[in-house]
């Protein structure tokens, strides 16, 4: 059997490119411009290669009862990796993907996939206008990883948007975001306030050093009307190869102390990430 070969194209957000692992034999790496995107192992959906994307899965895993059903709405898909693992951990899950960027569902259609009766839709469309226009009550969790290179997009961080994922989840429902920041952490206390507002029930999810300052990275945020499994999602998140912390209740606001909402005519973009944060060699 020939050997995958790496595949480059040109898409809206730049240069893409799908690298194969050579530990894996039907893995593949997306990156744009250099940045890791996404990491999918076709043969096994079920394994999360970044430390971000097994905290989102202990969110999913924690939002129902193991192996039942969910109706999920991402926004932004990359390489599917999220869906794919619902779709492997929940068979007769639906799923509807919003990916912006036309060039990477082309590419990923045509190179990786999906199986057929997966349950999994995409669209190549805004995810604030697809959050927008979605029916509401009618997800059980609305995942949010959504960058801009390696940005997110100030129009997806503001109290309006908030206020759409919280009337498109269902009771009960959780809204999970990936998010990346450092000290001083002006861009994440914000978006811990902002989301309060709507879905007073949250946490945080990140490495002990991101969390006290030390080094710029990625913070998961859960957020939901109900009470969030801190306790199982700290369980989990502590046994990681990388081990994380959850920040919630009192902790979490002295965190937050001082921050506000931001709204639509305020709202900015996550930082600009320190030169090689999450470069690829």
């Amino acid at each position: 059997m020939d050997e995958p070969i790496p595949v480059t194209r040109d898409v809206a957000g730049g240069t893409a490119r799908l690298l194969p692992d050579v530990d894996r034999a039907r893995a593949w790496l997306l990156t744009v411009d250099g940045a890791p995107q996404s990491y999918v192992d076709l043969d096994d959906p079920s394994y999360l290669e970044f430390e971000y994307a097994r905290r989102v899965g202990h969110v999913l895993d924690a939002a129902a009862a193991p192996g039942r059903p969910l109706d999920v709405l991402h926004l932004g898909g990359g390489a599917l990796t999220l869906p794919r693992y619902v779709a492997a951990t929940r068979p007769g899950s639906r799923q509807h993907v919003v990916e912006a960027d036309p060039g990477i569902v082309a590419l990923v259609t045509e190179h990786l996939p999906l199986p057929a009766g997966s349950g999994i839709t995409v669209r190549a469309e805004d995810a604030r206008a697809a959050l927008e226009a979605a029916p509401g009550a009618s997800a059980d969790v609305v995942v949010a990883d959504v960058f801009g290179g390696s940005r997110v997009p100030a129009h997806l961080t503001s109290l309006e948007y908030a206020r759409s994922a919280a009337r498109v989840l269902r009771t009960g429902g959780v809204y999970v975001a990936n998010l990346a920041d450092g000290a001083p952490f002006d861009f994440l206390r914000p978006q811990v306030a902002t989301l309060a507002s709507v879905l007073p029930e949250i946490c945080l999810i990140a490495e002990a050093p991101v969390l006290r300052g030390r080094r710029f990275g990625n913070v998961v945020l859960a957020a939901s009307a109900a009470p969030l499994p801190v306790g199982t999602l700290a369980r989990r998140a502590a046994a990681d190869a990388f081990p994380a912390r959850v920040e919630h209740g009192d902790a979490l606001a002295r965190f937050t102390a001082g921050a506000a909402p931001v709204s639509d005519a305020d709202a900015v973009g996550s930082p600009e990430p320190p030169a090689g944060a999450f470069g690829v060699g």
